[in-house]
């Protein structure tokens, strides 16, 4: 969102723009209409202050998304349209219509169905189709320009990798938002487990953790309820007041607003310093929410909604500020009892932080400690301290190809986040990045400590080797930026990798359609006693890479052969059709890559050509085109191409492999030619088991899930869809899990009713304790005030002596009686003339007559 008010600053809307003379398509009025069009783009808001245009105002930053220009071929945003606006660049008012038409088109292309990205696009799409309609109504163009043009169909979504890069999560700290926001937050799915008949026996403690545990500081806990505080806050219309200080202003857009403000600053980079634990208290995290407030008014007018805005919200988050400050930090401790211990633990004479690497005890060898870094410390209810460590497995731990080769010394990072007591540490150790272990040495780490290198990130459910890209991404909040001081070597040395530890492990007759082997484990909370190695093929994404070749685009088998094939196929050979042969859907996806097929006895198929497919040169570049399509980050503008939008398919659909038609995206005018897309999925495929397989599984068991007209249990590529037949009961939870989750509700709702009494009576309490001060106070002062005018009244008659003796001197006595009788005889004569008035003072004293001790004082000369 943008912290300033469109409708007082349109820099580049209101630049005079000379016109164009001899084109003849596109008059004025068309002009205007299509700037009205874009800003209108730019002004809309959802009934809940959502803006759904924010991450199209500008074209995606290349640096940041590498692959989105591989896929997008054709970029458009809303500051393109503005810019071709104001250059007049257009020809005909359809080469407009096709760049609004861009930008949703772009955005499904790129982005997964149902994310905000792809959500937004739908709604921008919407928008501008209400647009043109009205100019169409109003006679600016024809029905015919208003059309949106065809670019071409949306391809359907890769299926999701596994999320191996669990360190960049952002925002989790956002689910106790308003319901405003959290209606637009994806929701969390189910996770994929393992198959049905597969061997995973491993237990619940060895599976990957995926983060830190949550271990916040008093202060940390006050900074998220605040800005957790003022996302409520709404206004006359019912829009959240907060949506305009969510992130800064588009440059491109305001280039004024960066010039005028020296410190721009958002909710966005305020969440971010919090999360990197950048504050220090919470006075410091208020000037930084000032200091965006103060911005927000600096530039806006004061009669503008956002500094009307600015203004409430600086109020409220200051009473929140204060109303966090008096709470006592018991408040703050976790559920369970923990209490964060942010600057360390003292064991054994030295001090144990977060960052640190360490040896922790190994169960299962005690001559290989696990080398692990901490990433939280705290203190239990039981007064015993604890540290979480992400674990780093050595080679022998881990499952790879039997001609995988390692640094000496070296350790890849895991996703296993462990809880271990303080006492479980043996000693220090270090690990460096394999780009500058070979420069030199920590400088200030012991020389008898160990130091280990690390090059890539293990993926324990795929036994996955994948090269680390950035370092900092490894590392925990608090030494992300923090950097280390070296001893170099006079010369880097030069380290050749060594073969795999554990090659001798490998069985003669293996093969390379062997399964994955399984790791040998021994106590639960350690790595495994030792790994295993493999023949299987290398992965696309490994190296080395294997040379490009291009790839035909696979046959399209004919409806005649598809409908005659064996409705249940062997395991064996799978084949993209359905259960009941039924013809396949024409707009599927080609078949691009063979899908590993356990070897089942069973009858034969119809055997269906299968398309090779060679990943591109830069095996780097294909990876991160298929992480950051599934990954969480939202691109901020998206443009032509395809994007990945999966159409739900029945269950018993059969999948006919079809060739991709894809726009040439330099041609504005003409349609697309059909090529095909190397990115595809792969068709729907299912697959039955045979007769002795099939009888295997209990009938109580088979009734629960999609079965062919033979009765044989059907098992897809992808998640069918949750299709309950009459007579097949829907499963649902044990009546077990339900009492105890109500159980638990009704606890949550206990405990919440406690708090909220509790938060009562204090508020009482403190509310009475107010008033007993009060009044307090001003029994003191009633008491007090006498004997303060009588001190007065002393000075004053003091002073006045005083002052006589250092005038008169000897005649000061007579001096005093001399302007005394004058004073008389003024206030005598004012009260003739008073009383000729009949307006008679009666509380002569008070208007500046007094006598003490004999000594007479006109207080208004004073």
């Amino acid at each position: 969102m943008e912290q300033v008010e469109r409708e007082q600053s349109q820099p580049q809307a209101e630049e005079p723009v000379t016109s164009i003379e001899g084109d003849g398509a596109i008059n004025e009025d068309q002009w205007k209409a299509m700037m009205d069009v874009t800003m209108a783009i730019y002004d809309f808001r959802e009934q809940d202050g959502h803006d759904p245009s924010r991450l199209f105002h500008r074209s995606v930053n290349k640096r940041l998304v590498p692959d989105y220009y591989d896929i997008i071929k054709d970029p458009m945003a809303l500051s393109i349209l503005k810019q071709r606006i104001n250059k007049r660049e257009y020809k005909q008012f359809a080469e407009f219509v096709r760049d609004c038409a861009l930008i949703p088109h772009n955005a499904q292309t790129y982005n997964r169905p149902k994310s905000q990205a792809y959500e937004d696009a739908l709604v921008i799409k919407d928008v501008f189709r209400d647009q043109l309609k009205k100019l169409v109504e109003d006679g600016v163009i024809s029905a015919e320009e208003a059309e949106f043009p065809d670019l071409g169909e949306i391809p359907e979504a890769d299926p999701l990798p596994d999320d191996e890069d669990e360190d960049e999560d952002e925002e989790e700290d956002d689910e106790d938002d308003s319901d405003d926001e959290g209606r637009r937050r994806k929701k969390p799915g189910p996770k994929p487990g393992p198959k049905r008949g597969s061997q995973n026996k491993e237990p619940d403690l060895r599976k990957r953790r995926g983060r830190p545990p949550r271990v916040d500081t008093p202060m940390e806990t006050r900074i998220k309820t605040i800005l957790k505080g003022i996302r409520k806050f709404k206004g006359p219309g019912g829009h959240l007041k907060i949506v305009h200080f969510e992130r800064l202003p588009d440059k491109a857009a305001y280039p004024d607003y960066y010039m005028e403000t020296k410190e721009p600053i958002a909710i966005d980079l305020i969440k971010r310093k919090a999360k990197r634990k950048k504050y220090n208290s919470v006075d410091h995290f208020m000037r930084d929410l000032d200091l965006m407030y103060d911005n927000a008014k600096a530039y806006n007018q004061s009669e503008s909604q956002i500094y009307r805005d600015a203004t409430d919200l600086q109020i409220e988050s200051r009473k929140l500020a204060e109303q966090e400050k008096k709470k006592p930090d018991s408040e703050y401790l976790m559920e369970d009892g923990r209490f964060p211990l942010p600057n360390g633990i003292l064991h054994r004479g030295e001090l144990w932080k977060v960052g640190d690497w360490v040896h922790i005890q190994n169960p299962n060898d005690v001559t290989k400690p696990i080398v692990a870094q901490i990433y939280r410390t705290w203190q239990d209810s039981e007064n015993e301290q604890w540290i979480n460590a992400c674990w780093y497995y050595r080679p022998e731990q881990t499952i790879h190809h039997v001609e995988k080769h390692f640094y000496p010394n070296e350790v890849v990072k895991t996703g296993q986040y462990r809880d271990h007591r303080i006492d479980e540490i043996v000693d220090r150790c270090f690990v460096m990045f394999f780009t500058r272990y070979s420069r030199g040495r920590p400088r200030d780490l012991a020389p008898d400590k160990e130091i280990y290198v690390c090059e890539a990130r293990y993926n324990e459910e795929k036994h996955k080797l994948n090269k680390i890209k950035t370092w900092a991404s490894c590392l925990p909040d608090e030494v992300r930026e923090k950097d280390y001081e070296m001893d170099l070597f006079d010369v880097p040395r030069k380290i050749k990798k060594i073969p795999s530890p554990i090659k001798h492990l490998l069985k003669d007759d293996s093969k390379e359609t062997d399964d994955l082997p399984r790791p040998t484990w021994g106590a639960d909370n350690a790595p495994p006693v030792v790994g295993a190695v493999h023949r299987r093929p290398r992965d696309e994404n490994e190296s080395p890479p294997p040379e490009p070749t291009p790839s035909p685009p696979p046959p399209t088998l004919p409806p005649s052969t598809m409908a005659s094939a064996t409705p249940r196929q062997p395991m064996s050979q799978p084949i993209p059709t359905g259960s009941m042969g039924t013809p396949s859907n024409p707009v599927a996806p080609p078949l691009h890559v063979p899908m590993p097929t356990p070897p089942v006895a069973q009858t034969s198929a119809v055997p269906v050509p299968q398309p090779t497919f060679q990943p591109p040169m830069n095996p780097q570049m294909y990876q991160g085109s298929n992480q950051r399509r599934t990954s969480s980050f939202v691109p901020q503008t998206p443009t032509n191409a395809y994007q990945a939008s999966p159409v739900p398919q029945h269950p018993y659909a059969t999948a006919q492999p079809t060739p991709y038609a894809a726009p040439y995206p330099n041609n504005r005018l003409h349609a697309a030619a059909p090529v095909y897309n190397p990115n595809a999925p792969r068709a729907v495929e299912v697959f039955s088991l045979g007769e002795a397989a099939n009888a295997a599984i209990p009938a109580d068991i088979r009734q629960q899930f999609h079965c062919d007209e033979r009765g044989h249990v059907l098992f897809f590529s992808v998640p069918p869809l949750d299709i309950i037949l009459p007579a097949q009961p829907k499963l649902a939870h044990s009546l077990k899990y339900l009492a105890r989750k109500e159980e638990r509700q009704k606890q949550l709702a206990e405990r919440k009713r406690k708090r909220a009494e509790e938060e009562t009576q204090r508020a009482d309490e403190q509310k009475r304790q107010r008033a007993d001060e009060e009044t307090d106070l001003a029994a003191r002062v009633e008491a007090l005030t006498p004997r303060a005018v009588g001190c007065m009244m002393k000075q004053v008659v003091a002073g006045t002596e005083e002052l006589y003796k250092m005038l008169y001197n000897e005649q000061a006595d007579g001096a005093r009686a001399a302007d005394l009788e004058v004073r008389e005889s003024r206030i005598f004569a004012d009260r003739v003339a008073d009383q000729h008035r009949g307006e008679i003072q009666t509380q002569s004293t008070n208007e500046g007559y007094v006598n003490l001790k004999g000594s007479a004082v006109y207080l208004g000369d004073l």
